[in-house]
């Protein structure tokens, strides 16, 4: 694959010695063993490169843990073309990802059962959010203040500060605005 690879014009390919770091980090094996999620998980470690992962053979579960290892495109050697490695090189290099289609409906079935089974009695959806943060958050969006938000949702001012500080402590966001605005890029509210 490097040999095929090395004459495309817009990959270039970097030694696994070198300091440079690669943008994305393609994985050639034959089947998804405990011996390759060890080495998946360790380029996850110690590198910010996304992954793709070209397999003889994977299944649904194998697939879920090679795309928690950061390895969002997937490949079976049997389909393995440059041109398709290119076209799935690019998508994850753009963020997307690539998983075959047999895989991909079984994949969005783990979803759904996952999302209804474990996180949604628990009251938290796939983004890791609880429908009352995302409640408080599209109240910030039409404009209440903290004390607007508390009398409209029946909690103490102080909760509604609480949730709005954990959300954006954990989620990394600057203030308020910062909050909405990923809430809504996240489709959310």
């Amino acid at each position: 694959m490097a040999s095929q690879l090395r004459t495309r014009p817009d990959v270039r390919l970097i030694d696994p010695d070198s300091s440079e770091a690669a943008q994305i980090v393609v994985m050639v094996v034959d089947i998804v063993d405990e011996d390759v999620l060890q080495v998946l998980r360790q380029i996850q470690r110690t590198s910010t490169a996304r992954g793709v992962l070209v397999t003889t053979q994977i299944d649904e579960q194998q697939l879920v843990s090679a795309a928690e290892c950061g390895f969002v495109g997937v490949v079976r050697r049997c389909e393995a073309t440059p041109e398709r490695l290119l076209q799935v090189i690019g998508a994850v290099a753009r963020g997307e990802g690539y998983v075959p289609a047999d895989l991909l409906g079984s994949l969005l079935e783990q979803v759904g059962r996952l999302q209804g089974e474990v996180l949604g009695p628990r009251g938290i959806n796939l983004n890791g959010l609880s429908a009352r943060e995302i409640e408080v958050l599209r109240l910030v969006a039409e404009g209440l203040d903290t004390a607007g938000i508390a009398l409209k949702l029946a909690y103490s001012e102080r909760t509604i500060k609480n949730v709005l500080h954990a959300v954006m402590i954990r989620l990394n966001l600057r203030n308020r605005s910062h909050a909405v605005a990923y809430a809504m890029r996240q489709g959310l509210i």
